[in-house]
């Protein structure tokens, strides 16, 4: 996984559990990987994982069934797009509109390439 500079990096691997939820890939009711395994497969320390682990917990996306793992909560795809979406639009959407404006680019080309990018990266699923 390689990091962004501008974020912590417990965050990113929160954005990476997240995903890996909204895509099915750790479905609801089935353990998610242990700390010590996200770790190694990231290469990050087990602590920073851990860091993640408590975050998701703390916006009840994850729980930790005791000495049996973290699993994802049933409700986890509709408040990872909840607060994603609030992220997206507060601190996201605002530096795409300026870009948009600043560069002329037109909406409809924005729908296009949308589509497209859905069409060669989801359509498969």
């Amino acid at each position: 996984m390689d990091f962004r500079d501008k974020q912590a990096i417990y965050l990113q691997i929160a954005e990476y559990v997240s995903e890996q939820i909204l895509l099915n890939r750790w479905p609801a009711g089935e353990k998610i990987p242990s700390v010590r395994e996200l770790a190694a497969e990231l290469e990050v320390n087990p602590n920073t994982v851990m860091r993640t682990y408590e975050f998701l917990s703390q916006k009840a996306v994850i729980v930790n069934k005791r000495g049996i793992g973290y699993f994802p909560t049933s409700d986890a795809n509709d408040r990872i797009r909840d607060y994603r979406r609030e992220q997206f639009l507060e601190n996201d959407l605002p530096i795409f509109f300026k870009n948009l404006y600043l560069l002329g680019i037109d909406l409809s080309e924005i729908e296009t390439r949308y589509e497209q990018y859905v069409a060669a990266n989801y359509s498969h699923s």
